[in-house]
């Protein structure tokens, strides 16, 4: 017994020494990588044109702010593809506003999605995806908003041997409490992972808003061959990583700017995502738990204490205190400027976010089914889909 005691304890510690490293990995990696400055854009110099997809499905309050940063972005040759399901789809009216608005921007509708899945996103871009006519497309979600040099620092990053360039996830400034919860964990937690695994060459994409070489894509099939995932961007990085090609982030966060900011939303996002995890990779199961501040910080100090005869809370007290004040560092990073928050609303955003990660995780295990808007799936090892309900018609 003694024996299985010391192994647990050494393997906290390992683990624990592990999670210090990928802190400050992220920390100088995202000081290194974020925020470079971007050339001018050069009229000698030629640039590949870009289809970009929208997919689109009702409107919210920032819907048009949003869509019209894209309408406005500095780049030569782009063409913006909506994607819009329904017929009926109030998004239709703000679309055609403006397309009104800037005529001489390349545009089109799609309206009626094919069925190529069970992925929903996937189905309602596919028309505008066979349709498109670069050698470059970028998916885009409705809530990301684009500075006017975002694409052209996208695309300068899609070097020969680039296959897929993703913007790590952060948010737009807003006001209020549940927008405080979601800047820090894009700045703090998943910022950590995904500029750990980006530095370590570990799939770590996301599809708000990537930048995809057609040409690759259309040698796996096109974008129906996902239609069978729901988390069709890791399966996407995936292939292409198959096939030898590289990932990597833009320097510029992908700014989520959706009108639909509460806390159970945000909650609600993040199970949804801890569902997709575990299907896709089981052993998520044991370390992504681990991985929390709390969690490992309890761990570790129960085994320095074991092992060593350290005063357990003094080290689990020091723990958290450097965890928070690492965590301030990399979201100031990532912001790239003030944040729009008090250092008061920090710490009580910061420990609501770190009490309540391990209580989701649990929840995600425990109701595996996924629902996405008025859709229920159940996945299968793999991250293979299955609607499990019917379609809600309302």
């Amino acid at each position: 017994m003694i024996y299985t005691l010391h192994g647990f304890a050494i393997f906290f510690l390992i683990y624990w020494s592990g999670l210090w490293v990928l802190h400050l990995l992220a920390i100088f990696y995202g000081k290194y990588r974020l925020h470079r400055k971007v050339k001018p854009l050069s009229t000698d110099e030629p640039y590949p044109g870009v289809s970009i997809l929208k997919p689109l499905m009702g409107t919210d309050p920032h819907l048009v702010s949003n869509l019209e940063t894209f309408f406005t972005m500095n780049y030569p040759m782009y063409e913006i593809l909506f994607c819009i399901e329904d017929e009926k789809d109030p998004g239709i009216d703000v679309v055609n506003a403006l397309l009104n608005k800037y005529p001489k921007v390349q545009a089109k509708v799609f309206i009626g999605g094919s069925t190529v899945g069970v992925n929903p996103k996937i189905n309602n871009m596919n028309k505008a995806y066979e349709s498109s006519i670069y050698d470059l497309i970028l998916i885009s979600d409705s809530g990301i908003r684009m500075k006017e040099d975002t694409l052209l620092d996208m695309v300068e990053h899609m070097t020969e041997k680039t296959g897929i360039v993703h913007q790590m996830p952060f948010t737009s400034d807003r006001n209020g409490f549940a927008a405080t919860l979601e800047k820090i964990y894009f700045g703090t937690a998943q910022s950590r992972m995904y500029l750990g695994a980006d530095c370590l060459g570990i799939n770590c994409h996301t599809g708000m808003s990537t930048l995809i070489r057609k040409d690759v894509l259309e040698e796996q099939g096109g974008l129906k061959t996902f239609g069978c995932y729901l988390a069709e961007d890791f399966f996407i990085a995936k292939s292409f990583l198959d096939k030898g090609w590289k990932t990597a982030i833009s320097s510029q966060p992908a700014l989520q700017n959706s009108g639909i900011c509460d806390v159970n939303s945000f909650q609600a996002r993040l199970t949804r995502w801890a569902k997709l995890r575990v299907a896709m990779l089981p052993t998520v199961i044991i370390f992504e738990p681990l991985s929390e501040c709390m969690v490992i910080g309890a761990c570790a100090a129960w085994a320095a204490s074991f092992l060593f005869r350290w005063e357990p809370l003094v080290f689990y007290l020091v723990h958290i205190l450097v965890w928070f004040l690492c965590d301030w560092m990399l979201l100031s990073i990532v912001q790239n400027g003030s944040l729009p928050f008090k250092r008061f609303d920090f710490i009580i955003g910061w420990l609501f976010r770190e009490c309540s990660g391990p209580y989701l995780f649990l929840l995600a295990l425990c109701h595996p089914e996924i629902r996405w808007r008025n859709r229920v799936f159940k996945l299968t090892w793999g991250g293979i889909a299955q609607e499990v309900k019917p379609r809600i018609k309302c």
